[in-house]
């Protein structure tokens, strides 16, 4: 995401992650090309969490994020029992990363609740970047073109879009918001693998984002 470090990997799955500190909304200290996380292959009230996923997990976290943190997921349902609870469940892993890195918690439990495995490795160590550079997050960051395919009972991927030319890195000692001007790259494709847990819940195992990605632009 333009607002945030990224984890950059070869296609290989297992490679070796980096962190990379970018300006926000594209700018020129970005990468461009491709944004691998590790182990890959709307309207809404901003403030608000989406409905919980059909499969109606008893323990499910409360995620709430500041005023200044705004998410937004187009479409919302799918008009599909199994797609909606994984549209759900993604919106609310998205939900829960940026809760982390408010917290500038990597094991953040809700954090933890919505990933698994390589998933799970590649979530903490994206918020642990953030940590680790004093950065928090701010801004408007609208998901979009959320499309799901269904594999099996338990296994899932999904690809959407990212429009991140609204939302901006944050000093965490300062407050100073680091703005940049939009560009090609403030836009991104993401590809994600879930799989159903045994609580109902599609956890994220597997993320791949393609910045600039040409499906994506205004």
């Amino acid at each position: 995401m333009t607002r945030r470090p990224r984890l950059l990997t070869t296609a290989a799955a297992g490679a070796t992650a980096l962190l990379l500190l970018t300006g926000c909304g594209g700018g020129d200290g970005g990468s461009k090309g491709n944004d691998k996380i590790a182990g890959a292959d709307t309207d809404t009230s901003p403030s608000a969490s989406p409905s919980p996923s059909a499969s109606k997990a008893a323990d499910r976290p409360k995620i709430e994020l500041p005023s200044d943190d705004i998410l937004t997921f187009t479409p919302e349902k799918a008009g599909d029992a199994v797609k909606d609870a994984i549209l759900s469940d993604n919106a609310e892993f998205v939900r829960s990363m940026d809760a982390a890195i408010i917290a500038q918690n990597p094991r953040l439990p809700a954090l933890e609740y919505y990933t698994e495995g390589e998933g799970a490795a590649a979530a903490q160590q994206w918020v642990q970047g953030f940590k680790d550079a004093g950065l928090s997050i701010t801004g408007t960051v609208r998901y979009y073109d959320r499309q799901v395919n269904v594999e099996s009972k338990d296994k899932a991927s999904l690809t959407y879009c990212g429009d991140e030319s609204k939302g901006f890195n944050k000093v965490v000692k300062t407050g100073v918001v680091q703005k940049t001007k939009a560009t090609k790259n403030s836009y991104v494709l993401y590809g994600v693998q879930v799989e159903k847990n045994d609580k109902g819940v599609w956890e994220l195992v597997k993320i791949a984002s393609t910045r600039g990605a040409d499906r994506c632009q205004p």
